[in-house]
């Protein structure tokens, strides 16, 4: 069952939400899937608390600009100067203070399939160990020696707006806004899991700094 606009402003009003449930509803009222991703961009630099999983790549909030780059010119896209200036805007939330509580998890896959050349390679990890520094900010890396696991079945994040929260996982050609409670819930049961499975923080620093070291 869809959210309605009335149910969605009562939410609003009484967790407070700053008008998230309206906007959200407006959204899908008008069946603008295409614009998906860009209300979970609105919903991510206004997010407290941020748990990505990430399968494939580098997660847009802390990719460099050749990173993205190449990225975009492998996937063939047009105007990559435009889809480059919108992933670096996206980083503004790294620069709030304070800055949202971030708990990331990599697949090995991510870290360790070569994207652009070596020197963007080494120049990305380096990125990603900075920000591992941020009291705020934890990656662990889920290694490829733990085979199977419910991680596989593709990326996604949790964003904590207010008093709730929203999912949003990746699609090839768009991703999907989850706002229904029950199915958040078992987001947040998979991104449970899917820590089961992870390095510990130092492990997975260490496993970091051990793939760019091997980047010649």
């Amino acid at each position: 069952m869809k959210l309605q606009l009335k149910h969605a402003r009562i939410l609003d009003r009484e967790w407070q939400t700053g008008s998230l449930f309206t906007f959200l509803a407006g959204f899908a009222i008008a069946g603008h899937d295409t614009e998906w991703f860009k209300a979970h961009a609105e919903m991510e630099l206004r997010a407290s608390e941020l748990r990505i999983w990430e399968l494939s790549w580098m997660p847009g909030l802390f990719q460099t600009e050749d990173y993205a780059r190449a990225m975009f010119e492998a996937a063939g896209l047009l105007d990559i100067e435009a889809h480059l200036a919108l992933r670096m805007k996206r980083q503004d939330v790294l620069n709030r203070d304070p800055c949202p509580i971030m708990r990331v998890f990599l697949d090995q896959g991510a870290i360790d399939q070569p994207v652009g050349d070596p020197e963007i390679m080494r120049a990305q990890l380096a990125a990603i160990l900075e920000r591992a520094q941020h009291p705020n900010i934890t990656f662990r890396v889920v290694p490829r020696s733990v085979g199977a696991h419910m991680g596989r079945d593709g990326s996604f994040k949790i964003m904590t707006v207010g008093n709730a929260d929203i999912a949003y996982t990746e699609a090839c050609g768009g991703g999907r806004l989850v706002m229904d409670a029950a199915e958040v819930r078992s987001f947040r049961l998979r991104f449970d899991r899917i820590s089961d499975r992870a390095l510990p923080v130092d492990a997975s620093i260490e496993l970091i700094t051990r793939v760019m070291e091997g980047l010649l």
